[in-house]
């Protein structure tokens, strides 16, 4: 089976971008790429959490590969504990940020990027050792066919606009209010329960996509046939917006098609850079050693920040004012500041891999 260093690379490069578009100085203050689409289409940043999901499933083809993908109570019992572990995670980040902002634990945010990675984690997993690789493609179908449907018959009378579709209202029967994100002006969670169906999908299409690109013993092969599939999901994807529009916040099916392909076409281009040409991308893969731990720490690093409390403000106000020299906010600043944090989750991230030391969770 042929190992390659560009997923190590892709899983680095997400980990680093998750970092850049989740810590700007600003959010009123941030350049076009780095924040979402409002609604129907995608940015670069849309792209983000998908990847991670991507390569989330291709740990998981190497981790079911040393048992030869048997399927056993041993198996399950795991891949329960860590999908339960990465929700609980999630939950207790929520509780910090929750804390940090002095607000009300019956206002406590159920949902989140965690919780979505830990359950689709548990259903992928499962699916991928119950089924074959044929098994794997047509439960795909179903899930995204299925999903599709959910949403044209129990949506409202705009059935894919944020007031009337089936997602919020399922998540408002199954989470209250109370417990949702609110950032578009009323309840309704991206990450939440009911659009957590498709993004398992991206997990199994990432499994799948590491399954067949070990299988080539070429690698100048592997690139043009992993960047001809990567091209056609995205075709594909675009025609398929003309009936179900690229949502991130709905997580339709032509966005997990169109996320994979352009997964698919990055992977080919660190394989050509990387495996086939020799170039080393060492930072990159720095950071694709430990990529949840660092998530977390990155997290935790940044809500502490509001939880130090310096004059009228917080440490915050003071971290961010070095950015601005006097100056306003302004999108300068802001990605200044994102940068930085990455550079510094980085180096974090170097030291533990000049020890190899690994950190699961």
């Amino acid at each position: 089976m042929a190992r390659y260093k560009a997923l190590d690379a892709f899983r680095g490069l997400t980990i680093a971008l998750m970092i850049l578009v989740n810590t700007p100085g600003s959010w009123d203050h941030i350049y076009w790429p780095f924040g979402h689409a409002e609604w129907n289409g995608y940015t670069p940043t849309d792209l983000v959490f998908p990847f991670f999901l991507f390569i989330i499933g291709s740990a998981m083809f190497f981790s079911f590969n040393k048992s030869d993908f048997q399927f056993s109570g041993a198996a399950c019992q795991k891949i329960l504990q860590r999908g339960v572990m990465m929700f609980a995670i999630g939950l207790a980040l929520n509780t910090l940020n929750l804390i940090a902002g002095s607000g009300d634990f019956a206002e406590l945010r159920i949902m989140g990027v965690l919780q979505r990675i830990g359950i689709a984690y548990i259903f992928a997993g499962a699916i991928v050792l119950l089924v074959g690789r044929i098994g794997v493609f047509l439960v795909s179908a179903l899930l995204l066919l299925g999903y599709w449907a959910l949403l044209v018959l129990l949506g409202g009378d705009n059935q894919l606009g944020l007031q009337d579709n089936a997602v919020r209202q399922f998540d408002l029967a199954m989470l209250s209010a109370d417990h949702m994100w609110a950032g578009k002006g009323i309840p309704f969670d991206p990450e939440g329960l009911l659009s957590t169906i498709p993004a398992i999908v991206n997990v199994l299409l990432g499994f799948e996509a590491t399954r067949y690109l070990t299988s080539i013993k070429n690698k100048s092969e592997s690139v043009w046939r992993l960047a001809g599939l990567g091209v056609a999901a995205v075709l594909l994807a675009t025609v398929w917006d003309l009936l179900w529009p690229i949502n991130k916040s709905l997580w339709s099916g032509s966005y997990v098609i169109v996320t994979t392909g352009w997964a698919l076409i990055v992977l080919a281009m660190f394989i050509w850079l990387m495996d086939v040409k020799g170039k080393p991308f060492e930072p990159l893969l720095v950071y694709g050693m430990n990529p949840l731990f660092i998530y977390v720490v990155s997290w935790v690093w940044v809500v502490v920040y509001y939880l130090i409390p310096v004059g009228d403000g917080h440490l915050y106000d003071v971290v961010f004012g070095w950015f601005l020299a006097g100056d306003s906010p302004n999108m300068a600043a802001s990605f200044l500041f994102a940068i930085s944090h990455v550079y510094l989750f980085w180096l974090i991230s170097l030291y533990l891999y000049r020890r190899n030391i690994v950190i699961k969770l």
